[in-house]
């Protein structure tokens, strides 16, 4: 996408500009243009994530603020920041960073509308979650009954059906900008334009409603798979031992409960209970208040958010680990409100019970999330006891006739945040110690995290082995072939030649066809190709490589258990095979993007 403007505007997965990246490039954009600007560098890549997930952190706190004054936006991006989650998601070249930020500014902005009663502020709103849908697609909407509901229950206009009729054209701005790139591709040629990957039918429609979004509930069969094959068993082979020895977050069986532990509870279940806490708090305070009261507003909207997320992401199939980084907005504001009420109201005995009894439930829940297994368990489990138990001790204390002094009533509120906040924290300072990525969680088995561990490990590996096997290119030849633009994106990383992605991201898309693969052979475009040799690759193009050109050399992925054989093809200007040393060593890992996104 960096290499040229129609590849960056089409959302390109290889070079040649042949097929897509399998979901909306917006997100794409960004790390695109920061590679023109600063060159190919890691720290290019992710920056903009860094810069994403810095200005969320201080949207949120302006947000927050709006309704529930400056130290409750402070708390809340406080708790942003310091989320695992969120430090995972940043650290890497995910989407969900962008995603984040668009859908966090749509909140502010309905949060002005609802307090002023001002329509372009709720237009706008919807053209930030227009934006974001070109980032995550369907995921981006999810936010919107949150939105909505805020407004139409707070917005200082009289008439519900003007508030409606609002909210109507706030959702009609927000399809428009959503479909906006979607039916600009729609309408150029298919001859013209890269294939759209996740699509049978070369369709933007069948990749974000059907493969990215209806296929996501396990909802399959509304969008026709005519143009694809099955994909390759060692594909197939692949997936099934992610799921089977619980490589990432992929393999983790839907249930209304899997938020709540395991990995997914170690990246985002830490907070959960007392923003449930404070939620009801603050219905309850607030219940005799005006419509338009806006703290409860703010609250109606981000229990939506939190709710309508949870859901989703508790029946949704393949989910990775750093998509909850979507709820620590919602979970960051409802602490601070809840912290708000708490400081306002703790000359009240019932609001100071009320907080230790939460502080320890929540103590008790940090600890059963932290397993056994955890290096540091002893030293997370003394520090949630003491200063929980030194908190508890003076909020009950502090029941007690003539103990309730100055002093207990604002240290014994501060020390029970901090006892709730710890468990959240050590979790952090783990990702930041062992340098973890988007696909990991805190505490997860080396299982788990072993897809971003072999990354690390086998990079250098693969880098030397493809490198000796397109030592002898010329660098104006495009001349290697994989298959999967998954396989080809690693392999492009690490030689800085061009690849040929066959198949698309799942290998079963129809793309490049058979009579275009012969053409780019014979055109001298195709020189090299990988093809999985046992079992043999079901792609019409690497099967008729395999018959046609000649061996240079086998390997395996030990992953997969399967043996990958690479092929020398003759140019049309050629007398001979242009043939290759076999490759002297064995790459045997698989890299991160070799997961599931």
């Amino acid at each position: 996408m960096a290499m040229s403007w129609h590849n960056f505007f089409f959302g390109a997965a290889d070079p040649w500009g042949t097929i897509t990246v399998d979901k909306l490039p917006g997100a794409l954009w960004f790390q695109a243009l920061s590679l023109r600007i600063f060159g190919f560098h890691v720290w290019a890549i992710v920056l903009p994530q860094v810069i994403e997930g810095m200005v969320t952190v201080l949207v949120l706190y302006r947000v927050v603020r709006r309704v529930a004054g400056a130290g409750a936006g402070l708390l809340a991006a406080v708790i942003m920041a310091g989320s695992p989650v969120v430090i995972l998601l940043d650290r890497g070249n995910i989407s969900d960073s962008l995603l984040i930020l668009l859908v966090v500014l749509a909140a502010d902005a309905v949060t002005r509308a609802y307090t002023t009663g001002r329509l372009r502020s709720l237009l706008w709103a919807g053209v930030l979650v227009g934006f974001a849908f070109q980032t995550k697609m369907l995921q981006a909407w999810l936010v919107l009954p949150a939105l909505y509901a805020a407004y139409l229950l707070a917005a200082p206009t009289a008439s519900f059906l003007r508030r409606l009729r609002d909210v109507a054209l706030s959702a009609a701005v927000t399809v428009v900008v959503s479909l906006s790139w979607v039916t600009a591709v729609t309408l150029v040629p298919a001859s013209s334009r890269p294939y759209i990957d996740g699509s049978c039918d070369n369709s933007v429609f069948s990749q974000v409603f059907g493969y990215n979004g209806l296929a996501r509930v396990g909802i399959s069969g509304v969008f026709s798979r005519a143009g694809c094959h099955a994909p390759s068993k060692w594909i197939v082979t692949l997936a099934r031992y992610s799921t089977e020895h619980q490589v990432s977050t992929a393999g983790v069986n839907t249930a209304w409960d899997r938020l709540l532990h395991g990995p997914f509870g170690h990246d985002g279940a830490w907070l959960l209970l007392p923003a449930l806490v404070s939620a009801i708090a603050v219905f309850v305070v607030r219940r005799r208040e005006p419509r338009t009261d806006p703290p409860r507003a703010a609250v109606v909207l981000w229990c939506t958010w939190l709710v309508f997320l949870f859901a989703f992401f508790s029946a949704g199939r393949l989910i990775n680990s750093y998509y909850l980084a979507a709820l620590v907005p919602a979970v960051a504001a409802l602490c601070a409100f809840g912290a708000r009420l708490a400081w306002q109201r703790r000359r009240s005995r019932a609001v100071r019970a009320g907080l230790a009894v939460t502080m320890l439930a929540t103590v008790a829940a940090l600890i059963a999330l932290v397993p056994a297994y955890v290096g540091v368990r002893v030293w997370i489990i003394a520090s949630l006891v003491v200063v929980g138990g030194l908190a508890a001790g003076i909020l009950f204390g502090s029941l007690l006739p003539r103990h309730a002094s100055v002093w207990a009533l604002s240290v014994g509120p501060v020390l029970a945040v901090l006892a709730i906040l710890l468990g959240s924290a050590w979790a952090s300072g783990l990702v930041v110690m062992e340098e973890l990525g988007p696909f990991d969680s805190p505490y997860a088995t080396a299982a788990r995290n072993q897809v971003t561990r072999i990354s690390a490990d086998e990079f250098p590996q693969l880098q030397r082995v493809l490198t000796q096997f397109t030592s002898r290119l010329r660098p104006d030849v495009s001349a290697n072939t994989i298959e999967t633009t998954l396989g080809a994106s690693d392999d492009m990383l690490a030689t800085g030649h061009e690849f040929l992605p066959i198949g698309g991201y799942t290998g079963d898309v129809s793309t490049p066809t058979l009579a275009q693969f012969i053409r780019y052979v014979a055109e001298g475009r195709v020189r090299f190709v990988n093809v999985a040799t046992r079992p043999l690759s079901r792609s019409p193009d690497l099967r008729w490589a395999a018959a046609h050109c000649a061996k240079a050399g086998s390997y395996y992925y030990s992953y997969a258990g399967a043996r990958f054989t690479n092929f020398s093809c003759v140019p049309a200007d050629a007398k001979r095979p242009l043939r290759q040393a076999p490759i002297a060593a064995p790459f045997t890992g698989v890299s991160a993007r070799r997961g599931s996104r």
